[in-house]
């Protein structure tokens, strides 16, 4: 990836490689890594709040995680209410249910709606008011409480990002606080706690995590002023966060199925849960893109997982984006596995890609289209329309967009046909940037 960079002459810029990344504090990762809890929290402080949801407290491994914290002379305090997708009023009942109690440390332990609540919850304990008061980026004041998030599914990658997303009920798709402030201190991730996370859900969460790869990979490819960093909490690609997401799709693309059709196959469940951690280092930094910006409110009206529906829109995003991104998707094509042909063009080999993520996420059953998913015709054009209302998401897809684009790509994705997107006879190829040139990460 090349991006400009001041030379020494004032005014003028000069292409070169830029890279950018932000993450925990330390990330630590490997089987059975759960048993050092107590000692990481320990270190930081001597009051934990632990959040988690209902399921996650009955587990065995919870309760040891507990007694683990305990023993290593750490009083803690439950909150096991944490909801799916993040309802607000959660948040505010948790902070006030403390009631003035010290919390040295938040421990997020569950699935992403665990961690973002944790990492929510950190920042109010510090900084007060209601969540709606930080939604947008840069809206955080200062650091919050350090926060030890625990991921117990592979596929958000929270554990490694700034941001949390949250279901305000006063709205009608989901909102977004984002700020470097809500990375948290430590990521633990232990993938034996995804041993017993049912087939759907690890479907679910991979397709998550594809997409965060495949996004992040084919972002937007934006000017590197020396302030692009201060200016924006996701910054499109840049070549640290390339070699995440290229990472994260090769072990996505040899573990999915065989950690979806065998839950006990240790290596195919270890290296999903290290490609969602690359997803998240890529995301975090890089963002997502159109996939998102159209979840959000198809999310909200069908109540469906995210992971279903970003996998359901992905390969229509991708076929829209492919004549901005012919080479990178031609990289996804290898990344995932698929055969190079003597001889192929390379738009063929980048349509080889779409085609290959559609097979692979339609094998672990993912909807193949928006009205599998449940969305209702009458409400295609509604959701371009609010689609395009998050436009951190927007500005960060590589081809432009617009309610007119967004309502074609949703069309396709309802009607399950990517033949017209694919073919894209109106596609100029286009970038958001000034320079969409790259250089290998490898």
């Amino acid at each position: 990836m090349v991006s400009r960079v001041p030379t020494q002459q004032a005014g003028e810029w000069a292409e070169g490689p830029y890279g950018l990344l932000r993450g925990p504090r330390q990330i630590v990762f490997g089987p059975g890594q759960r048993h050092g809890l107590g000692r990481i929290v320990a270190s930081l402080g001597s009051h934990a709040l632990v959040c988690t949801d209902g399921r996650m407290a009955e587990r065995p491994e919870f309760r040891d995680m507990l007694a683990d914290l305990r023993a290593s002379g750490v009083a803690v305090r439950v909150f096991a209410g944490v909801e799916a997708e993040l309802p607000t009023p959660t948040i505010s009942d948790c902070v006030a249910g403390l009631a003035g109690e010290p919390v040295d440390v938040v421990v997020g332990i569950g699935g992403g709606s665990c961690l973002d609540h944790a990492k929510v919850v950190s920042m109010l304990l510090v900084h007060g008011g209601q969540p709606r008061d930080y939604y947008g980026e840069f809206k955080v004041p200062g650091p919050a409480l350090p926060v030890v998030a625990v991921p117990t599914t592979a596929g958000t990658g929270s554990e490694v990002t700034p941001v949390a997303v949250l279901a305000d009920p006063d709205r009608e798709m989901k909102v977004g606080i984002s700020s470097p402030h809500l990375i948290p201190h430590t990521a633990l991730v232990d993938p034996e706690l995804t041993y017993t996370c049912p087939r759907p859900l690890t479907a679910h969460a991979a397709a998550d995590a594809l997409t965060h790869c495949v996004e992040a990979y084919t972002a937007v490819c934006r000017p590197a002023t020396p302030t692009l960093g201060t200016e924006r909490v996701f910054v499109g690609k840049s070549l640290l966060t390339d070699s995440f997401a290229l990472a994260g799709m090769e072990l996505i693309g040899r573990s999915l199925v065989a950690a979806d059709t065998d839950g006990t196959d240790r290596t195919a469940r270890h290296e999903l849960h290290l490609a969602a951690l690359y997803g998240g280092l890529a995301l975090g930094t890089a963002g997502t893109a159109a996939a998102h910006a159209l979840q959000y409110p198809i999310g909200a009206v069908t109540h469906t997982p995210h992971g279903a529906g970003v996998g359901a829109l992905l390969p229509y995003v991708m076929a829209y984006n492919l004549p901005a991104r012919v080479a990178e998707f031609g990289e996804v094509a290898t990344a995932l596995g698929v055969p190079a042909e003597p001889g192929a063009e390379p738009a063929e080999r980048a349509r080889a890609a779409v085609r290959r993520v559609a097979e692979l996420l339609g094998a672990v059953g993912i909807p193949r289209d928006l009205a599998e998913l449940g969305l209702t015709a009458d409400r295609l054009d509604w959701t371009a329309e609010q689609g395009m209302t998050a436009a951190r998401l927007v500005q960060n897809n590589p081809r432009p967009l617009d309610p007119t684009e967004l309502r074609r790509i949703v069309g396709a994705a309802y009607a399950g046909d990517l033949t017209g997107l694919l073919a894209d006879p109106a596609g100029t190829g286009d970038d958001q940037s000034t320079s969409a040139r790259r250089v290998s990460p490898r």
